[in-house]
């Protein structure tokens, strides 16, 4: 497991938290609109910070930051030694976040089952059936996914689900399918697509991002399924 980055305060990662966020290197997918590509495909030459020393600070910072987020990359491709690292962040008492792509949905499971996560946000890329398009893996298999999300609904740990709407890969028949895929869900999160940073696929800095009225559109597809949709980056 390679941490590549540590931001000791952050104030709206984590609902209702006050946390630190750590930055694992690595990612099973491929999106071609990923903004993350120093942890996805160029995390080796970062350098590494070691777990330790993260967990010093954290102890240092007891009382003051009560939650820790581990986002990436993909955390759970990292399997035991993430595993490892969570139970330590627990003896010091902090409440955890995991953001996740959702297609580990056994290491998923076992972390749910273990108690070590208080908090999952678990992104949806687009429809089950495009979801090779919008991971960049051809041989994917999308019922991880769905796999996944019935784990998350199922458990005690709260949650949320989230979608970036790029243009072409989300539309309205995405969200519908993606809101029928999590009914029921507490909370679902339409995120704007923006270009804040070279992407994967240098052709999708060129796309224009969906308009404030067509997100509303996709709210109002969503709301029918899903308790609470809310949108973010407007």
């Amino acid at each position: 497991m390679k941490i590549c980055g540590f931001q000791q305060t952050s104030l709206i990662d984590f609902p209702g938290r006050i946390a630190s966020i750590v930055f694992l290197g690595g990612c099973n997918f491929r999106c071609p609109f990923c903004q993350n590509a120093s942890l996805v495909i160029g995390y080796k030459t970062l350098d590494s910070i070691d777990p330790e020393e993260v967990l010093s600070s954290l102890e240092e910072r007891k009382g003051f930051v009560d939650g820790v987020e581990i986002t990436g990359g993909e955390p759970l491709i990292n399997g035991k030694d993430l595993i490892a690292f969570l139970r330590k962040l627990r003896q010091l008492g902090l409440a955890i976040k995991l953001d996740t792509n959702g297609y580990f949905p056994d290491k998923l499971g076992r972390i749910v089952s273990d108690g070590l996560v208080d908090y999952i946000a678990m992104d949806v890329k687009t429809s089950l059936d495009t979801y090779h398009i919008a991971t960049g893996i051809e041989n994917i298999n999308p019922d991880r996914i769905a796999y996944s999300i019935r784990v998350i609904m199922n458990s005690s740990v709260d949650y949320e689900f989230r979608t970036t709407c790029v243009p072409g890969l989300v539309e309205s028949r995405d969200v519908l399918n993606i809101a029928q895929l999590i009914q029921g869900a507490k909370r679902y999160y339409l995120q704007q697509f923006r270009v804040d940073e070279p992407t994967l696929d240098p052709s999708y800095m060129f796309l224009s991002p969906h308009s404030e009225e067509k997100l509303e559109a996709f709210r109002g597809i969503a709301q029918a399924y899903v308790r609470s949709v809310v949108i973010r980056g407007m």
